[in-house]
């Protein structure tokens, strides 16, 4: 078993950060120490939030934490940050605003960027999510910036999607657009004191019904952060969510339709890494110019390849 995870077994908070930082950056390491990963989780409940900036997801999270924690639960916090890990804007709020539980051994926090590893924003944060669930947390919370396909791609990742919104802010418009009604398990309208809220709750309603199942109706749940308003009931409908995952053959679908996809993700990066590797080391490949057709060269390309170095 690799060294970072059996230092994780011992609750070794170092190597939880040095894991996920190796999945960043595409460690040549990093599939072996997932595998390894894979076989300590222990299915925490991974939880997604995504919405508009300004929709007040960072105060909702913080309210989560200081919930779950008082239920004697331990939580792990990814928050996604647009830019750079190292960067301000919204990250910067984002730990002003989490800032006291930095000092709870039972919560942690980590930011992720957008770029920088081959597999992009989803695959880099989905390895995240097992690695923290094999350490041992209770509950895994992802943090999004937006409403865009990054955010598309995190809500294929983890269990419970709660889209927050806010009233007279136009997000319904963004929801049809983007897509998000038909992967969105939770609405949460968010700033539930601003006038406009009933009028939100009833549209929402109509497009909830439209998407309705017998077994499972998306629920609408009221917050109001600054006063500790509906915490708790949307703590309750996350863990209804995620037990209707567990125990509906409708959730066991769901669950397999994400490890298919993983599996083909992963096959999909260690393919791209060999491709790029081989037309690094090719010296007589044909240049890349202005006029080029790019259907043409990339079935040379691929042929070159699959000839070479594809079917070693």
């Amino acid at each position: 078993m690799h060294e970072l995870v059996e230092r994780m077994r011992k609750k070794d908070i170092r190597a939880l950060a040095r894991a996920i930082t190796m999945v960043e950056n595409d460690h040549p390491e990093k599939l072996p120490l997932l595998s390894d990963v894979f076989s300590l989780g222990k299915h925490a409940i991974y939880v997604g939030l995504t919405g508009s900036p300004g929709a007040g997801k960072s105060s909702l999270v913080n309210q989560l934490i200081t919930h779950t924690r008082k239920e004697g639960m331990t939580v792990a916090v990814i928050a996604v940050d647009p830019t750079s890990p190292f960067s301000g804007g919204a990250l910067l709020g984002d730990r002003i605003r989490m800032n006291q539980h930095f000092t709870d051994d039972g919560v942690f926090i980590r930011s992720m960027a957008t770029r920088g590893s081959l597999g992009g924003l989803s695959r880099a944060t989905k390895d995240a999510i097992r690695i923290c669930d094999a350490y041992g947390f209770d509950v895994i919370i992802v943090e999004t910036v937006g409403v865009g396909q990054s955010e598309l791609d995190i809500m294929k990742v983890v269990d419970t999607t709660a889209v927050v919104l806010t009233p007279n802010s136009g997000d319904v418009l963004q929801i049809f657009k983007a897509g998000i009604m038909e992967i969105a398990n939770l609405f949460v309208i968010n700033k539930a004191d601003l006038q406009g809220v009933e009028k939100l709750k009833a549209l929402l309603r109509e497009l909830v019904m439209m998407s309705a199942t017998e077994e499972h109706i998306i629920p609408i749940v009221k917050t109001i952060t600054t006063e500790k308003k509906g915490i708790d009931e949307l703590w309750e409908k996350i863990k209804e969510h995620h037990d209707y995952l567990y125990r509906t053959r409708s959730g066991e679908r769901r669950r397999r339709e994400q490890l298919e996809l993983e599996v083909y993700e992963l096959i999909r990066e260690e393919i791209w890494r060999d491709v790029i590797a081989f037309l690094k080391e090719k010296d007589d490949l044909p240049l890349i110019e202005a006029s080029s057709d790019p259907y043409r060269l990339a079935i040379k390309l691929l042929a070159e390849w699959k000839k070479e170095g594809g079917n070693s």
